[in-house]
């Protein structure tokens, strides 16, 4: 490969894929912000959204078909519950900056001014994107080929942490067998730019509050409500 202080050689090294089409990778990690800027370089819509949408559908069948195979004890639900840990925002946020993703990308000066460079959406997009790239240029088995040491590694730290289980489930699960009740999540404020939110959540179990909790997305707000509501009424 050429010298590493080339952004796009530290990611073809680091994915273990030199591209065919280079060109692919670099609209890959384009983010809009960058086209909007820089129409001169190929339009307004020549950003990585398209390859980011072909690239989660390869990556959702991927993992699915690695885990049938590479399992083939584990039920539909487990298996269901480990596809949604490796494919969610977080887990392929933090893939993206192992592989150097962050640094490479393309960003408007704004965006790049906020902290464009490591924000979790931007990052799991430019690697749906990437991998929607990598597929193009090489097929499914040049994806593979790249995912298959980090689902290895990946899957046998969830299994050994009992990660795939989130905390809204063991709850829930918790909730119906001791009082045979549904939690139910409300979404109570939200602070901050559009950019950088902070939500709040809350869980009740009837009409009590169980546990409240905080984070960058509705999601993770109702994830660390349900993580307080075990702390403090669940058996450890």
């Amino acid at each position: 490969m050429g010298s590493t202080q080339n952004p796009l050689d530290t990611v073809q090294e680091h994915l273990g894929h030199p591209f065919n089409q280079p060109e692919l990778l670099q609209l890959a990690l384009t983010h809009p912000s960058y086209a909007h800027e820089h129409p001169e370089e190929g339009g307004e819509e020549h950003h990585n959204q398209r390859l980011e949408f072909l690239g989660d559908a390869v990556l959702d069948f991927l993992v699915a078909a690695w885990l049938y195979e590479a399992y083939p004890d584990f039920t539909e639900g487990l298996l269901t519950r480990l596809r949604a840990t490796l494919v969610r925002t977080q887990t392929l946020a933090e893939l993206a900056q192992e592989l150097g993703l962050g640094a490479a990308l393309r960003l408007g000066h704004g965006e790049a001014d906020t902290g464009g460079h490591t924000r979790q959406a931007n990052l799991c997009d430019a690697l749906e994107a990437v991998m929607g790239a990598i597929y193009l240029d090489g097929g499914m088995t040049a994806v593979l080929q790249t995912l298959e040491p980090w689902l290895t590694r990946e899957v046998a730290a969830i299994l050994q942490a009992d990660s795939h289980v989130d905390a809204k489930s063991r709850f829930q699960e918790w909730a119906q067998a001791e009082l045979s009740i549904t939690p139910v999540y409300e979404i109570i404020g939200e602070d901050g730019p559009d950019h950088a939110k902070t939500f709040t959540a809350r869980v009740l179990l009837n009409v009590d509050v169980a546990g409240i909790g905080q984070g960058p997305s509705k999601r993770a707000a109702e994830q660390m409500a349900a993580q307080s509501a075990l702390e403090a009424r669940a058996p450890a």
